[in-house]
């Protein structure tokens, strides 16, 4: 049988990965985890953040893959120095579990750094994410993987990708279709533009199905609930439409029976008229046969006098 469910391709897709030597850990005294700075930049970023994050979150939550995702919040990648610290918008790091939500991730107590990151470009990040975040995410924490989008249609449109190799990294060629392929997470990412004018960066399962979003769940599933709410209708209709013909073919089966009753009872009356007629006929047979003779019998006890 062929894989047809989003959740099926799931279970074929999920990149299987060990798990981590660290443990888990939600917070380490003496490392911030607020700066004061607004979580995203514009509605655009946080738009984009949050139905990514939630995506992936869903994603990898629901498989056998080991798997954390997070969002906006602190990476300490050096034991001891608050300064080595850097905020991705969103990030997947393989090999973790996904649960429990931590305040910050802290690399060598997961004993794990981030595998995949993601950047969203706004005015005052970009040239950081295009330069200095990538040479830290890269050489300094030892990412696989890093993504960076502008999420906002107005600007001109920038979809890179790049992936670790040796001891540096290259460029991420896009498919014929524009899309990047993560080979950490076995996924493709690609854009396309919204009617809220938001350029929104989509993942795709390796064989091109698509992540939907919630809204566009909700959607679907109201559209389903709708479809199945009129092939109810359609079908009490036509179950009505089918009890009215039972009933008007019973009627004329009944009205059928009645008329060969009828007919019956005609038809006896008919032979039973003609067995009336018959012997009347026989009757008057016989009386003129009897009165001939009586005829007879008279002429011959007074001839008629010519």
């Amino acid at each position: 049988m062929g894989l047809t469910t989003f959740e099926e391709k799931r279970r074929k897709f999920l990149p299987k990965v060990p798990r981590a030597f660290g443990q888990p850990t939600v917070y380490l005294k003496g490392y911030p985890t607020e700066d004061g700075e607004p979580m995203s930049a514009t509605e655009f970023h946080g738009r984009q953040i949050s139905i990514l994050s939630g995506q992936l979150n869903d994603y990898f939550s629901r498989g056998d893959t080991l798997a954390y995702v997070g969002t906006d919040s602190f990476v300490y990648y050096q034991e001891g120095d608050v300064r080595k610290v850097v905020a991705p918008d969103v990030f997947v790091a393989l090999g973790v579990p996904s649960e429990p939500l931590r305040r910050s991730f802290y690399t060598w107590a997961e004993g794990a750094a981030p595998t995949v990151v993601f950047e969203f470009l706004s005015d005052s990040t970009a040239k950081g994410d295009r330069a200095e975040k990538m040479r830290r995410y890269f050489s300094e924490i030892g990412i696989h993987e890093y993504f960076i989008h502008q999420p906002e249609g107005k600007r001109p449109p920038e979809f890179h990708g790049w992936r670790r190799r040796g001891a540096g990294y290259e460029d991420i060629p896009p498919d014929e279709r524009g899309a990047l392929y993560s080979e950490s997470l076995n996924l493709l990412f690609s854009t396309e533009e919204l009617p809220n004018e938001l350029r929104f960066m989509r993942p795709y399962l390796p064989d091109g199905t698509p992540f939907v979003t919630l809204t566009e769940s909700k959607a679907e599933t109201a559209a389903a609930r709708a479809e199945t709410a009129e092939a109810r209708a359609e079908t009490a209709e036509a179950t009505m439409r089918f009890e009215a013909a039972e009933a008007r073919a019973a009627q004329a089966r009944a009205d059928a029976d009645a008329a060969r009753i009828d007919a019956d009872a005609a038809m006896a009356d008919a032979t039973e008229a003609k067995m009336l007629a018959a012997a009347h006929d026989q009757i008057i047979t016989e009386l003129q046969a009897d009165m001939a003779r009586l005829r007879e019998a008279v002429e011959r006890q007074h001839p008629s006098q010519n």
